[in-house]
């Protein structure tokens, strides 16, 4: 069976080459990666800049945190029913709004609803990865699909020194003007020159708004239970309420959208073999691909007096952390090819081995008192992650039917969102336990960090067995199936 043409739009509508197209989106993915990092340099100012207290300052980035989650999965759904790009195009708008709210900010309020806007546009990724199934030839869908997930690691390998650049130079709020003008940039181009899609016939129906509401205060309660456990403490009444609520949230929204014939997410086709295995593996990926992220920049920075610490400035180390983004982005094509060879299934597990692998490095890296082992370290893992994060959207794409697709791509960035939360928990308790006394202060330990990097390596292996498990049907390419012709009718999900 052929492909379908991949241009779907409306005669007069906004033509490019594949290239261009591609180059458009992946700068779009950069742009929401940016944003993410984007306050990482100015995490210990902030109390002082807007004269309020760590905690308070916190929420600066739990918020969009919170909104991304909340949002990207309705984002995904909107996609599937009113059109990938137009959805895109309105991702963007929270996106800039949020930061010019937060470049005009002066007090921390303003500043956190700023970002929670800022997380309401991180739909953009997934949404970009689906709009790449209607718009790109199928011969060069694999590679786009690399290209597009690899600009997350871009994005956020070249915040941290970018930010850290601005912030030391001039004044914090060019940061998030640079972030306004950027994501407008985003939205002419994609106006100008990617293609509209054509919302697929078997994804109209009523908007699921209670699901949407469900789904928003199940994932609010679980993150914010995770993320704020450690604040809070991890058995104190707020944080064991919100996982309480948590479990009784997350059956209720199931069993809500099991009786909906058109529900925000279709469990059916998440409880699939195929798309349940890589959603399981993508919370391993994202946990595992987080870790080193927390434990790299600590031991860049910490003072070269504690015998393991190499004392980089803050744009030091985001310069000696840049080039894992890179080659994120350098290793996805050779990853694409492989997925073309051996099938996405394959290149996630070499994916996750190498992630494993990186970590397995650092154990007695740790303490060399060299950059250069660390660079290492991080140019092995974000090699893996390169691969897996190429992997998973084919292999959900190949797995679910043409009017699903923002829809499961979405979700299955909300499973890789939801390890990264678990890594900042899981890491964040572990180097707060395992200390040493430096002049007085508490600084996480050298046997701490090696700690940390063990349970990223064990992660690691364990995405890496669940890769090899995923039972992928045996086809041609691994995304023609549910490239079929358009209006073909589709089985439907609940005879799945």
């Amino acid at each position: 069976m052929e492909s379908p043409p991949p241009a779907t739009a409306s005669p007069g509508a906004p033509t490019a080459h594949p290239g261009s197209i591609v180059g458009i989106l992946a700068f779009a993915g950069i742009v929401a990666a940016l944003t993410q990092t984007l306050v990482v340099p100015l995490i210990a100012q902030l109390p002082t800049l807007f004269d309020t207290s760590a905690s308070n300052a916190s929420w600066v980035i739990t918020a969009t945190l919170l909104a991304a989650a909340v949002s990207t999965p309705v984002a995904g759904r909107l996609g599937d029913m009113y059109g990938k790009r137009r959805m895109l195009l309105v991702s963007l708008v929270p996106l800039i709004l949020g930061s010019v709210v937060c470049a005009l900010s002066s007090s921390v309020i303003p500043m956190i609803a700023g970002r929670g806007l800022q997380g309401l546009g991180m739909g953009v990724v997934p949404l970009g990865i689906s709009l790449l199934r209607d718009v790109v030839p199928a011969q060069k869908l694999g590679p786009s699909i690399a290209i597009m997930s690899a600009s997350m690691g871009v994005g956020g390998a070249l915040g941290l020194p970018f930010a850290a650049a601005i912030a030391e130079n001039t004044s914090w709020r060019v940061l998030f003007w640079v972030v306004a003008v950027l994501a407008l940039a985003v939205g002419a181009l994609i106006l100008a020159l990617v293609p509209a899609d054509r919302p697929a016939t078997a994804a109209a129906g009523r908007f699921d708004l209670p699901g949407a509401i469900g789904l928003g205060a199940a994932l609010i309660a679980l993150l914010l239970a995770v993320s704020k456990g450690a604040d809070w403490g991890w058995g104190s009444t707020t944080t064991l309420t919100l996982f309480a609520a948590a479990l009784i949230l997350l059956p209720t929204w199931g069993w809500w959208e099991l009786r909906l014939s058109d529900p925000l997410v279709d469990l059916r086709v998440t409880a699939r073999p195929q798309v349940l295995m890589t959603n399981t593996a993508s919370v391993l990926v994202g946990f595992a691909m987080y870790a080193q992220s927390l434990v790299v920049p600590q031991l860049l920075q910490l003072p070269e007096a504690t015998g393991y610490g190499l004392g980089r400035s803050m744009l030091a180390m985001g310069l000696w952390m840049a080039p894992a983004g890179l080659m994120m982005m350098a290793m996805s094509p050779v990853g694409a090819k492989l997925s073309a060879a051996k099938g996405p299934k394959v290149t996630l597990a070499v994916g996750s081995l190498l992630i494993a692998a990186g970590y397995g490095l650092s154990v007695p890296l740790i303490g060399s008192g060299s950059p250069w082992s660390l660079l290492i370290v991080t140019l092995v893992c974000n090699s893996g992650v390169g691969f897996a994060y190429g992997a998973m959207p084919a292999l959900i794409m190949s797995a679910v039917p043409p009017s699903e697709t923002a829809s499961a791509n979405s979700f299955n960035a909300l499973m890789r969102s939801i390890g990264t939360s678990f890594a900042a928990a899981v890491i964040g308790v572990v180097l707060a336990r395992m200390t040493t006394d430096f002049g007085g202060i508490p600084l996480a330990s050298e046997n701490g960090f090696r700690v940390a990097m063990l349970i990223g390596c064990g992660v690691g292996l364990a995405a890496a067995v669940v890769a090899a498990l995923i039972p992928v049907r045996t086809t041609k390419t691994p995304l023609q199936p549910a490239a079929a012709a358009p209006d073909a009718p589709q089985p439907s999900p609940a005879k799945a």
